[in-house]
Formats: structure tokens, C-alpha cells, sequence
């Protein structure tokens, strides 16, 4: 055995008789975690009363104002879409998109080949008709100077000579002869009409802008072919003027009744954040947008959401906004004046109730009957909270007027401007 195993032993020899230290004793470390435990148990059961940390708001008197918002999209005042009535190859554009175009400037031209050939051939046959119309006079003169030598031989022959038929015979040609002339000169009219025609198609062969304004939108190439039967293909679109143009927006049928011409309007665009435009609302239509599919519907027995179109006069002067911009607009359309006004959450709170009714906030309905959800309109009766000094609820009932979504006019015998109201309860104890 070496010498440091001997000295081991004879250590654990010498302390079986001595007692163990407190921090070595199991009984010590269970009782210290048990004592733990219970002052745990202890705090959780006496942490006092909890009570809600009620978020409030102030009452103001102020005035609303009340707006309608709605969404639509910006257009020129006045978009024309150039077409072509003749058909042919396109030889030239001579505008693109964005160009500042004046009325009568030349935008296209159509080859003219097939048209030149029409006219040459029209101009052929307003020759020949007026031919034909001369030699139908000459042959009228023919016969009227036959008929006149008839009737001078039957005078002079006291009637034996010619005879009746050999007279109405050459009276006849003489009627033949004056239908023909007159058929001639309608031929004429005819073939000058022909010829007109095909000048009209020769001048409406060059492309012209009808109005003064800039090119919105260029829907042909060099050497693309126009097609003109049936309808109007489309070439190019105007806009008469971008410094004037119109925002039509889709009103709901529960607002179109307060919106009418003459308001004051603003609208925001995405391209320009935070940057709110003036309007004026210029007109409301008195059809709905969808009329057609109402009819359906109501044939059908099923609902359909009904709009209607408003325009709005926009300013744009410092040309920022553009045809087909998404925009959202605020008509405001009345102002209360000064009222007395609570946030609407105030109006929606309705504070949790015990099983039995009573609890920290004692009967928060105060004789008022709650048990119908409470609905925001004009006339109705409904109550706010207030927090007294000893942390319970008291009920105030008020008449609530109009409102514009987020505050509401109310009326009441107990609440006052700069009272407290509830509107919803936070996180934490009191």
C-alpha cells in the first residue's frame, strides 16, 4: 500500500466521529427550496386586487366635420380617339406619345395609290355621262323639230295630212326624247357624286388632329395596314388640354345622398404620398353605374351593390398629375359646428360583468338596458363610462347626433366638455 493511500484512510477515520456541516445536510437544501415555494404561493395569493387600466379619452367641443370618401381615377376633360374611314397602308406617323399636337396637324397618311385610281375612274365617268347628256338633247331637238314639221303640214293640209298616229308617233319620240336627257343629267349628278367621294376618301387619306392637346396613346406603325369596314379602327388618343382634368370617383349608395355639385373636395394619389390636391365636385350622376345589371339582378330575385359616378374638377397646373392615376377623394359635405363630441370607441365600450352581476364595477348598466349590442346613429340612446375616485364605472347616457366614423356629436344632461370617458381597457393593474 503507498504511503498516500495509508494517509486517505487514516483521515476518514479521524472525521467518522465529527458531525457534517450545515451546507453538506440534504435536510437543509429540501427545507430551504420548500420555504421558496411558499413565499411563492404566498405573493401570488395576496397581490391585492387587480383592476383594469382603463384607457380614456377627453370630451371636446368642437365642430365636425363630415366627408365622404371614394376612391376613382383621373381623365382628361376631353379624350378623342382619332380613327381612319378609308383603309390602306400607313406611309408615315409623324407624332408619337407625349407630343404636343395642334388642331389640323397631320398625324398619319395612308397610301393613296388605290384612291387616285378611283378618282381617274370617277373623273372617266362624269365624262361620259355629260357625253350622253349631250347627245340625248340632240336627239330631242331631232324629234321636237320632226314633230313641228307635222304639226305645220297638218295645218296647212287643213288636217287631211299627216295622220293622227304619224303625229302621236313623233310626240311620243319627243317624250322618249326628254327621259333620256333627264336620265343623262341624273347620270351626271351620280358620277360627280362618285368623284366627290373619292376626293373626300383622297383628303381623310392624311390623318388630322381635330383638337389642340397632347398624345396620350399611339396604336399604329409605318407599314401597318388599316382595315375600315365595319368600324373605326383607332390610331390615336388626345387629351385636349392636361391642365384642366376630371376625377371620377364611385360613390356608395348610403353617401351619394349628401354629395351634390359645388363642394369642396381633396383627393392623394400614390405617386405623391402625404400631398393632398384640391377638387371641386362638378356633378353626380342620376343613374347608377350598374343599372343594367340591377335590372338583372332584380329579374333574378339576388342584390347588387349599387354606385353612383361623381366628377370632380381637378387643377393641374403644375402638370403632376396624369390620366388613369388612381386616386382616393374626401368630399366634405356638411359641418356641425360647435358640439359636444366622444370618441366612438367611448360609444362601443361595454365593460365585462361578473357571473352574478356585480364585482368591482357594481351594475354598470345603471337601470339602462345593454343586453342589444349598441348601434352609432342619429337619435339613438346609448352610454358612456366615466371612472369615479374609488376606480368603479359610472354609466352617463347620451343622445348621439351625426358623425363622421371616429368622433360623434352627443347630447347630455351629465356629461361635460373635459370629462374622462372610456374608451377601452389596457394591460396592467391598478
Amino acid at each position: 500500500m503507498s504511503q498516500t493511500e495509508t494517509e486517505t484512510d487514516i483521515e476518514s477515520y479521524l472525521d467518522e466521529g465529527k458531525p457534517k456541516k450545515w451546507y453538506k445536510r440534504k435536510r437543509v437544501w429540501l427545507g430551504v427550496i420548500l420555504l421558496i415555494l411558499i413565499v411563492l404561493a404566498i405573493s401570488q395569493c395576496s397581490g391585492g386586487d387587480e383592476r383594469p387600466n382603463y384607457v380614456t379619452a377627453e370630451v371636446e367641443t368642437r365642430s365636425l366635420d363630415l366627408s365622404v370618401t371614394a376612391t376613382g381615377s383621373l381623365r382628361p376633360t376631353n379624350q378623342v380617339e382619332v380613327g381612319s374611314e378609308v383603309s390602306g397602308r400607313i406611309d408615315d406617323v409623324l407624332v408619337d406619345v407625349n407630343d404636343q399636337v395642334t388642331r389640323g396637324q397631320v398625324l398619319a397618311r395612308i397610301n393613296t395609290e388605290v384612291i387616285g385610281d378611283q378618282i381617274r375612274q370617277s373623273r372617266a365617268n362624269l365624262n361620259a355621262a355629260v357625253a350622253r347628256v349631250a347627245e340625248a338633247q340632240a336627239t330631242l331637238e331631232a324629234d321636237e323639230a320632226q314633230l313641228d314639221r307635222l304639226l305645220e303640214v297638218q295645218r296647212l293640209s287643213d288636217g287631211r295630212v299627216p295622220s293622227q298616229a304619224e303625229i302621236d308617233q313623233a310626240q311620243a319620240a319627243v317624250n322618249r326624247g326628254r327621259a333620256s336627257v333627264a336620265a343623262a343629267r341624273a347620270n351626271v349628278s351620280s358620277a360627280r357624286a362618285q368623284l366627290s367621294s373619292a376626293q373626300v376618301s383622297l383628303d381623310r387619306a392624311v390623318i388630322r388632329s381635330p383638337v389642340s392637346g397632347v398624345v396620350l396613346a399611339r396604336q399604329v406603325e409605318p407599314g401597318q395596314t388599316v382595315v375600315a369596314s365595319f368600324n373605326t379602327p383607332t390610331l390615336f388618343v388626345l387629351a385636349e388640354d392636361l391642365a384642366t382634368m376630371q376625377l371620377r370617383v364611385d360613390l356608395d349608395e348610403a353617401d351619394v345622398g349628401q354629395v351634390e355639385a359645388g363642394q369642396d373636395a381633396t383627393f392623394t394619389v400614390d405617386a405623391y404620398p402625404g400631398r393632398r390636391f384640391p377638387a371641386t365636385v362638378e356633378r353626380v350622376d342620376l343613374a347608377s353605374n350598374n343599372i343594367a345589371q340591377i335590372g338583372q339582378q332584380q329579374q333574378g330575385g339576388g342584390q347588387q351593390v349599387v354606385s353612383y359616378e361623381a366628377r370632380l374638377v381637378v387643377s393641374n397646373g403644375d402638370g403632376l398629375l396624369r390620366p388613369g392615376m388612381t386616386a382616393t377623394a374626401t368630399i366634405a359635405t356638411d359641418s356641425t359646428g360647435e358640439q359636444m363630441l366622444v370618441p366612438n370607441s367611448a360609444l362601443r365600450y361595454d365593460p365585462e360583468e361578473e357571473e352574478e352581476g356585480g364585482g368591482i364595477f357594481g351594475d354598470p348598466g345603471f337601470g339602462l338596458d345593454r343586453t342589444e349590442e349598441a348601434t352609432i346613429g342619429v337619435g339613438s340612446r346609448q352610454s358612456v363610462y366615466v371612472v369615479e375616485e374609488d376606480g368603479t364605472l359610472r354609466a352617463i347616457e347620451v343622445v348621439t347626433g351625426r358623425s363622421d366614423g371616429r368622433f360623434t356629436v352627443v347630447t347630455s344632461e351629465e356629461l361635460e366638455p373635459g370629462m374622462e370617458v372610456v374608451t377601452g381597457e389596457g394591460i396592467g393593474s391598478q
